[in-house]
């Protein structure tokens, strides 16, 4: 049965990467960074720590570092799209493609941000989240000289296709996967049994040219590394402090196997 299911899980994952293959874009309008922002709203995030999480979008988006950032690239404009996912079934383009590229269009979408309700659905699929995501930049209109997935989350990866297959086939469409462990609760660090959140999304979640993650470890550094992570994606800088270490240390299939209760 384990075999079968490898084998399902294989077939699967080659045609992700036949879906996810770099296809020929039309240049239409140029930009620096397609930034497609994937925040978790499972079960697990509850109501507190998904207002903190919406709340260090907007102030990030707007802050003068983060415009300052955007004005210094080549196009001195980026693109940002918002998608809240959870279980398999549950992924949701919230606010769509939005170019910023001043103050006003920044306030635009931090606006957009404001509006929307709170939900929270069942299960955690970060596979689901990364396929969704990644089918987002085809045909979107937009000439990014970067392509970047940043995924937001409190849990391992429990429904779904494992996720290690679909990042292989994600990153293989020239997409980089940033991500933002949030390490608060107890059952998310390191144990017995369990690396950490943190080891977690380094091993077996994000890739790609100058990828990295930001673990939270406390509810009000939320704006702050939010903050800190758009400043890196934007100016596309390799950051010194949160590089992953070298792959291997995490069973990522072990892990997502035993379906952790988080």
């Amino acid at each position: 049965m384990v075999g079968l299911s490898l084998r399902l899980a294989l077939g699967a994952a080659l045609l992700l990467t036949a879906h996810f293959a770099p296809s020929v874009r039309a240049a239409e309008l140029a930009v620096d960074l397609e930034l497609v922002l994937a925040v978790d709203i499972s079960g697990s995030m509850d109501l507190r720590e998904q207002q903190l999480q919406r709340e260090g979008y907007i102030q990030a988006i707007t802050h003068p570092t983060v415009l300052k950032a955007i004005a210094g690239g080549l196009n001195r404009r980026i693109a940002v799209a918002y998608v809240e996912w959870a279980g398999s079934p549950v992924q949701m383009t919230s606010v769509d493609w939005r170019v910023i590229d001043s103050e006003a269009s920044a306030r635009s979408f931090a606006a957009a941000l404001g509006k929307l309700p709170y939900n929270t659905y069942r299960g955690t699929s970060i596979s689901s989240a990364l396929a969704y995501s990644s089918r987002l930049f085809d045909g979107n209109g937009l000439d990014g000289a970067r392509r970047v997935i940043d995924v937001s989350g409190d849990g391992v990866n429990n429904q779904g296709l494992p996720v290690e297959l679909v990042r292989s086939a994600v990153l293989a469409a020239g997409i980089v996967i940033n991500g933002l462990p949030l390490v608060i609760d107890p059952a998310t660090r390191a144990n017995d049994f369990f690396p950490g959140l943190d080891s977690y999304y380094e091993d077996c979640v994000i890739g790609g040219p100058g990828s990295f993650m930001i673990a939270i470890t406390a509810l009000e550094k939320f704006a702050e590394a939010i903050r800190q992570k758009l400043i890196l994606e934007i100016a596309g800088v390799e950051p010194t402090v949160v590089l992953v270490q070298q792959r291997g240390r995490t069973d990522c299939l072990f892990i997502e196997s035993n379906r952790f209760p988080f």
